[in-house]
């Protein structure tokens, strides 16, 4: 398998993509109580949408497989969700599914009407769904490996280390 097609995604693009989280999540209205940003493409996106939106941000991280800080929060935002309180989780991209379907599954035994997801990109093959997308995109058409502002600064390297984890998704 070939190295995939690294596209970065422009510092005034990722802006378009808050923007259009913002206006969107504004349309709704629906108020989470907290947004989430899931550690580690997720923290950054959150971090400007909590100032875009003035709403509260705290964060899991599921890419360190350390579990102190992700099934150990996850289990205590759900309990949070079960007395009532709005969590809306954001990540970067919705790719594969994966991440976003580990963490409903975290959520389990949380009312569903308490957890909601926003993700600047968004693959309409994804096995997972969410509820607020900046951007589309199709597997199927786009095989582009998106490189965030926050990215650009790792090595090709390390870029395509991140990338060689789950190469499938950009086949």
């Amino acid at each position: 398998m070939g190295q995939p097609i690294l596209t970065p995604v422009t510092m005034d693009a990722f802006l378009a993509q808050i923007d259009a989280l913002a206006r969107g999540l504004a349309a709704s209205q629906w108020r989470p109580d907290y947004l989430v940003g899931i550690g580690r493409g997720g923290l950054v996106p959150a971090t400007y949408l909590s100032h875009a939106t003035g709403l509260a941000m705290l964060s899991v991280d599921l890419s360190a497989k350390l579990p102190d800080f992700g099934e150990a929060l996850l289990a205590g935002l759900a309990q949070r969700v079960a007395t009532g309180e709005t969590l809306l989780f954001v990540d970067d991209i919705n790719d594969s599914g994966r991440t976003i379907n580990a963490v409903r599954n975290a959520l389990a035994a949380a009312p569903a009407a308490g957890v909601r997801f926003a993700v600047l990109i968004d693959n309409i093959r994804s096995a997972a769904t969410v509820d607020y997308r900046a951007e589309t995109i199709d597997r199927d058409a786009t095989k582009d490996w998106f490189v965030f502002p926050w990215e650009a600064v790792a090595s090709r390297d390390s870029i395509l280390a991140d990338w060689g984890e789950v190469p499938e998704r950009t086949a």
